[in-house]
């Protein structure tokens, strides 16, 4: 009898259970079987040798190659966040020209979706700063520029959230959030500039908004008080860091972490390594 099928019957004979127990038996030919050869092994993986992900292509950006980037964001969760995926000392950051606050109320006076908002929001920061640097007339030592924009939103039944500009606009918005499900969505875009012809030509490479469904627990009013108390609400979208003091109200979520956080790393990860 083969070892796992033995294993299955000594349980079985000491304990009554409710269902049947099967064991499928593992046999070592399968390791050997014309349909996993050596040569297929090795086609499977020279076809995806290039790299899905940026994990795979670090080499090709630096501050001093070829091929930079540049974050048009003033947030630390973004760098955190870039840093994390491998990326430091590998990319720059240059706070976007973009009147973020305008358009947003150009944007709030068109039916546009939360999705595509926060999506506007990135491609409109990142195609900024595009701007301002064929405009200033510099002379490159890169040959490409990559140019990577984000916003991030909170979408409770269709409203959005941005960032409290008052301590009482932080409470309501934390007294809504309150035992109930909502988004969060993350835009992102990532444009290129061709500095090698000298045209600075501006391209959008990628554009796209990740989406998580977040759980918030019963908050009492205490505890909306003293979390807008630790002042760390005041610069965050819906009034809360999932990554912060923030994450004890969140019960449970579904999607990326990471784009709750600000910059979705595994989406990020994908559209930098087809870009590069």
């Amino acid at each position: 009898m083969h070892k796992f099928s033995a294993f299955a019957a000594i349980i079985a004979a000491h304990h009554s259970f409710a269902f049947q127990l099967r064991v499928l038996p593992f046999s070592t030919r399968t390791l050997s079987s014309s349909s996993m050869t050596t040569s297929k092994m090795s086609s499977d993986y020279a076809s995806s040798s290039e790299g899905n992900l940026l994990l795979s292509k670090f080499d090709a950006l630096s501050n001093d190659g070829p091929r930079r980037l540049i974050l048009a964001s003033q947030s630390p969760r973004r760098r955190e966040i870039l840093d994390m995926m491998g990326l430091s000392n590998r990319y720059t950051v240059t706070f976007s020209p973009l009147d973020e606050e305008a358009l947003q109320i150009e944007l709030a006076k068109t039916p546009i979706s939360p999705i595509e908002y926060t999506k506007k929001l990135a491609e409109s920061k990142a195609f900024a700063l595009a701007e301002q640097m064929v405009n200033s007339k510099d002379i490159y030592d890169h040959e490409v520029s990559f140019i990577l924009g984000s916003d991030t939103i909170v979408d409770k039944d269709g409203v959005i959230l941005e960032k409290p500009k008052s301590e009482e606009q932080a409470i309501e918005m934390l007294s809504t959030l309150s035992n109930s499900w909502h988004e969060v969505h993350t835009g992102v875009a990532l444009y290129k500039m061709n500095h090698s012809d000298g045209s600075n030509a501006i391209e959008l490479v990628s554009s796209f908004t990740e989406t998580a469904k977040v759980k918030f627990t019963k908050l009492s009013e205490n505890d909306i008080h003293a979390y807008v108390k630790t002042g760390e609400p005041m610069d965050k979208a819906g009034s809360y860091g999932i990554q912060g003091i923030g994450g004890q109200m969140i019960e449970c979520m579904e999607g990326d972490f990471f784009a709750v956080m600000g910059l979705p790393m595994h989406r990020l990860s994908q559209e930098l390594a087809r870009a590069l």
